[in-house]
C-alpha cells in the first residue's frame, strides 16, 4: 500500500489465483496456446506473401489480421507466462505499464476496423461479385484502407493512455491482473476519475460500435444471398464459411463490448481476467483454424510452399 501523498513508480501485477501446481497448469496451457498462435499465424502471413495465388484483397487483409494477432497475444502472454512460472517476479515500472497499455489498446482498436473492413469485403465478393475487383481493388482500396486503420489505431488511443497515466497512483501499487488493465489503473487512483472514464465509455463508443455496425449489416446481406443460393450443399458451404468467421467477429467484439463499453470501468476484476483472455489467448489462437482450414484455396497454396521449401532444401 502506499500513502496518500506518494505515486506509484512501479506496479505489482497479481496474475492468477491459486496453488503452484495450478499455476503451473495454466502455463503449460497458455505456452501451448500461445506458441500454436505464432506458428498458426505466422504461417499464414508467410503463405500469404510468398503464394502467388493468394494475391487478392482477402488474403492481403487476413495477412494483416494475422500480424495484429502475433502483436496484440505479445503484448501480455510472454510476461503473464513468466509470472506464472515465477510466482512473486510480476513487477512492471510505470513506463512499461502505459507501453503495455498503449500497445494492446492501440492494436486492439486497429483490429476491430479491420474485422470491420473484412466484412465488408466479404459482403462485396457475395452480394456485388461482378463488381469486386473495382471496388476492392488492391493496389488503391485496400492499401489505402489498411494504412487509414493503422494510423487511426495508434493515434486514437494517444489520450486515452496519457490520460490514466495523468493520475496519481496512491491507493495500491497492486493490480488485480496479469496485464496494465486500465479499469485497475483507475481504481488505484486517488483522484476522481468519474469524467476520465466517462470520456473513455464515450470513445470506447465509437471505436468499437463503429466498425460493428458495418460488420452486422454486412453479415446481414450475406446471409439473406446465401438464403438465395437454389443449391442445399451450396447453402451449406456457404454458411459454414460465414458460421467460422461470425463465430470470430462475435468472441471479438463481444469481448471488447464487455470489457470497455461500460461506464464504470473499475467493476468486476475477476470477469474482466476471463475476458480478457479471449481478446489475448483465444482468438488469436482461432484465428488460423477459422480462416485456413476450411479454406481449400490457402490449404493448396501452403502445399505448393512447403513443396517450394523442400525443393530449395533438398538442393
Amino acid at each position: 500500500m502506499l500513502g496518500n501523498s506518494s505515486s506509484a513508480t512501479e506496479f505489482f501485477l497479481l496474475g492468477f489465483p491459486g496453488s503452484q501446481e495450478v499455476r503451473h497448469i495454466l502455463f503449460v496451457t497458455f505456452f501451448f496456446l500461445y506458441a500454436v498462435t505464432v506458428m498458426g499465424n505466422t504461417v499464414i502471413i508467410i503463405t500469404v506473401c510468398v503464394s502467388k495465388h493468394l494475391q487478392s484483397p482477402m488474403y492481403f487483409l487476413l495477412g494483416h489480421l494475422s500480424v495484429l494477432e502475433v502483436l496484440i497475444t505479445s503484448t501480455a502472454v510472454p510476461f503473464m507466462l513468466w509470472g506464472l512460472l515465477l510466482p512473486n517476479t510480476q513487477i512492471i515500472s510505470l513506463a512499461a505499464c502505459a507501453a503495455q497499455l498503449y500497445l494492446y489498446l492501440s492494436l486492439g482498436t486497429l483490429e476491430s476496423a479491420l474485422l470491420g473492413v473484412m466484412a465488408t469485403d466479404r459482403y462485396v465478393a457475395m452480394c456485388n461479385p461482378l463488381r469486386y475487383n473495382i471496388i476492392m481493388n488492391k493496389q488503391s482500396t485496400c492499401i489505402c484502407v489498411v494504412i487509414v486503420s493503422w494510423v487511426f489505431g495508434f493515434l486514437s488511443e494517444i489520450w486515452p493512455v496519457y490520460a490514466i497515466f495523468q493520475l496519481t497512483f496512491c491507493k495500491s501499487n497492486v493490480l488485480d491482473h496479469f496485464y496494465c488493465d486500465r479499469g485497475q489503473l483507475l481504481k488505484v487512483s486517488c483522484e476522481d476519475t468519474l469524467f476520465t472514464e466517462f470520456i473513455l465509455f464515450l470513445m470506447a463508443i465509437f471505436i468499437i460500435i463503429g466498425p460493428l455496425i458495418p460488420t452486422i449489416v454486412s453479415y446481414t446481406y450475406i446471409i439473406s444471398t446465401i438464403l438465395k443460393i437454389p443449391s442445399a450443399s451450396g447453402r451449406r458451404k456457404a454458411f459454414s464459411t460465414c458460421a467460422s468467421h461470425f463465430t470470430y467477429v462475435v468472441i471479438g467484439f463481444g469481448s471488447c463490448l464487455f470489457l470497455y463499453v461500460k461506464p464504470k470501468q473499475t467493476q468486476a476484476a475477476e470477469y474482466n481476467r476471463v475476458v480478457s483472455l479471449l481478446v489475448l489467448v483465444v482468438t488469436p489462437f482461432l484465428n488460423p483454424f477459422i480462416f485456413t482450414l476450411r479454406n481449400d484455396k490457402f490449404i493448396q497454396a501452403f502445399g505448393d510452399v512447403l513443396k517450394c521449401c523442400y525443393q530449395l532444401l533438398k538442393s
